[in-house]
């Protein structure tokens, strides 16, 4: 019996009949993979060719909204958006704290995963499951093939540049749940490979043998070692002990499989080794040329920017409070749009350490020089973002100045939705997760053209005020931004809440209890109609889960502050300096959990056109607001026939 792993060499399955099948499978899931990726590129398109009509329509005089679907083609492209959106947002979450991370993905990502599968164990058994004397040879085989043909798109899914990125527009980190799938499907695969090979040599009492005459078998079981420790290692539990560890042994594991499969592989297979291997290399030259790009300046001498560097980029780095340092990186030399990050690399805090970091501001920091700086957001954890703040503190501590350093930077990466045309905008984050949601209410408040957008709603909660006291400034500062450009580029409506859950904090407001009490009345004369949360429902809330920490305590304090309003307003906590009561900019701060489900479900009804919801946090957030637009949108009918306009929703996830 022949051991090269192209097939047998018996009268009657003979290696051309195994090689020939197990080929023409492996060319099947190509095929499949490359029609996937080719229908979501034609999505992409059509997306796209909608965004331009919508921003065209948006100077046009339409008696509702340039978001709606006006023929019959934009009209059914909408119902099958809509129930595509139904059928991938919910997602079931296991509530306690220590097993959150065991809570399954979306169903839309199920239902992928089983799409994969069932190809997957076609391949695995169609033809091959015969009872005769092949019969384990045969299905060791077929999984031989299976396993290294998906190989190729293991690898490819784990770059940060690459063709699926490049032809879908779907950024590297959307993908990374793929990788793992994947990754998992594949030791599943190769483990019945060695399974029935295994297994043919027990019965014939052939292992030790084949052991010593095959020197390629000891490889093939050395890759499956690899790809079993890649699998624990990747649950959550492992790789949050030590994320850095975790990344830098993954990498030595990636590669030293790949090693290991050139050992093991005939030569019949092996194009889907190099095929790995140039993705691999593609990703690396591509990545090296864009930080050379971003960080080698061939002459700074004229530079009008102050802290310019031939090499790197200057970093302000300071410390505020007791978890969060900002990263002001200075003369980022590189446009990037509001929810984008970049990966960040500091030499003197981590020598081999490059971060991801969503960019947390959306144009120009003012005061800092004529050209862009970048302003960066890092909550304290352990390892890399422990050491920074603790580097910050000292430097503050000491010379009471801001630590100095330099950096490099690389990116930008993601592929975040046009904000400016839909109807409506929910912006939704958890404590950092506004260093995404803020940029790109920034960026809609300085918009200098017409857009679609009527009304942008802002949610941000948080355990303690330390976690927003940075973003609530700069809330504050868009709103105010907002009122003076009333009527610059159109008439848009904001409308802010920032939400504290933790116990015993002073409200984000600094108002007296009485004052919160004053305010909390008002907003039961308002009512629900406009957007708001009534008193009584707020304190109906309170009871439930926190959004973003389900141990929370209880707390029933309501308090608003309307600093720049745009209608008349019977709140008696409107700051002296409102200006024109006709101006309609709300900050309302509360000392409660917020009803998500109500804060989402009154912008999506009062919405002429499709609304945008967006989502930054964790686990439990998101998961509470992918079953909250999925609900809704099921509830209206969205585009059956209702009147209803759809909900796309936008999740980011923060997490290790």
């Amino acid at each position: 019996m022949s051991h090269n792993h192209g097939g047998s060499s018996s009268t009657t399955y003979g290696t051309g009949s195994f090689k020939k099948k197990n080929r023409e499978l492996a060319e099947a899931y190509w095929y499949l993979v490359a029609g996937t990726i080719g229908l979501v590129g034609v999505t992409r398109a059509i997306d796209y060719l909608q965004v331009v009509s919508r921003r065209r329509n948006c100077n046009a005089d339409y008696t509702l909204s340039p978001s709606r679907p006006t023929g019959a083609l934009s009209q059914v492209w909408a119902t099958t958006t809509a129930l595509c959106r139904e059928l991938s947002y919910p997602q079931l979450h296991v509530p306690l704290r220590r097993l959150s991370w065991a809570s399954p993905p979306p169903l839309g990502r199920v239902l992928i995963l089983l799409a994969y599968w069932a190809v997957i164990v076609y391949m695995m058994a169609a033809g091959a499951v015969v009872d005769d004397a092949y019969f384990w040879e045969r299905i060791g085989f077929r999984n031989a093939w299976v396993t290294v043909t998906q190989v190729p798109l293991l690898y490819m899914l784990s770059m940060k540049i690459n063709p699926i990125t490049l032809v879908t527009g779907l950024s590297h980190e959307r993908l990374n749940w793929l990788h793992r799938w994947v990754a998992r499907t594949v030791f599943v695969t190769a483990t019945m490979h060695g399974f029935h090979f295994w297994t043919q040599w027990v019965r014939a009492d052939f292992v030790e043998l084949e052991l010593r005459i095959m020197p390629l078998v000891k490889y093939g079981l050395g890759a499956w070692a690899v790809l079993l420790w890649n699998v624990v290692t990747t649950f959550y539990p492992l790789r949050a002990l030590s994320y850095e560890l975790f990344v830098l042994q993954h990498l030595a594991s990636a590669a030293v499989f790949l090693w290991l499969m050139y050992r093991h592989l005939p030569p019949v297979a092996m194009y889907n080794l190099w095929l790995a291997v140039g993705f691999v290399a593609f990703d690396r030259v591509a990545r090296w040329a864009l930080l050379a790009w971003r960080n080698l300046k061939l002459s700074v001498g004229n530079a009008p920017c102050m802290g310019r560097q031939r090499v790197g980029h200057e970093a302000l780095v300071r410390a505020e409070g007791k978890s969060t340092t900002v990263i002001t990186v200075r003369d980022a030399h590189f446009k990037w749009r509001p929810g984008q990050h970049l990966y960040l690399w500091m030499p003197t805090l981590g020598p081999l350490e490059a971060h991801p970091y969503t960019i947390a501001c959306a144009h120009k920091i003012s005061g800092q020089c004529v050209c862009n700086s970048v302003e960066l957001v890092v909550r304290k954890h352990a390892g890399f973002s422990a050491r920074l703040h603790t580097a910050a503190q000292k430097a503050q501590a000491v010379g009471g100045d801001i630590l100095r350093t330099t950096a490099f930077v690389s990116g930008p990466y993601g592929n975040p939705p046009a904000w400016d045309v839909y109807d409506t905008v929910v912006l939704i984050s958890a404590s950092t997760g506004a260093s995404f949601t803020l940029p790109i209410l920034e960026d809609i408040v300085r918009a200098k053209k017409k857009t679609c957008l009527r009304r942008v709603e802002f949610v941000l909660t948080a355990r303690e005020c330390e976690e927003t006291g940075f973003y609530t400034g700069r809330i504050r500062e868009a709103l105010a931004r907002a009122r003076e450009r009333q009527g610059e580029a159109g008439s848009v409506e904001f409308c802010a809440h920032v939400a504290i859950t933790g116990r015993g904090k002073n409200s984000p407001a600094g108002g007296s209890i009485e004052g919160q009490k004053r305010s909390s009345s008002s907003i039961d004369e308002r009512g629900p109609g406009d957007g708001t949360v009534t008193l009584d429902h707020l304190h109906a809330e309170s009871e439930k889960a926190s959004p973003d920490d389900e141990k929370a305590p209880n707390s029933e304090k309501v308090s608003l502050d309307a600093i720049t309003p745009r209608k008349p307003s019977t709140s008696t906590s409107a700051s002296p300096d409102v200006g024109n009561d006709s101006d309609i900019d709300i900050m309302r701060e509360y000392d409660c959990r917020l009803d998500l489900s109500s804060l989402i479900r009154a912008p999506v009804e009062a919405a002429l056109g499709e609304t945008l919801v967006v989502v930054c946090g964790g686990r439990s957030l998101v998961a509470n607001v992918r079953n909250c637009v999925a609900g809704l949108s099921d509830e209206r009918g969205v585009h059956k026939g209702t009147g209803a306009q759809g909900i796309h929703l936008h999740v980011e996830e923060y997490s290790f």
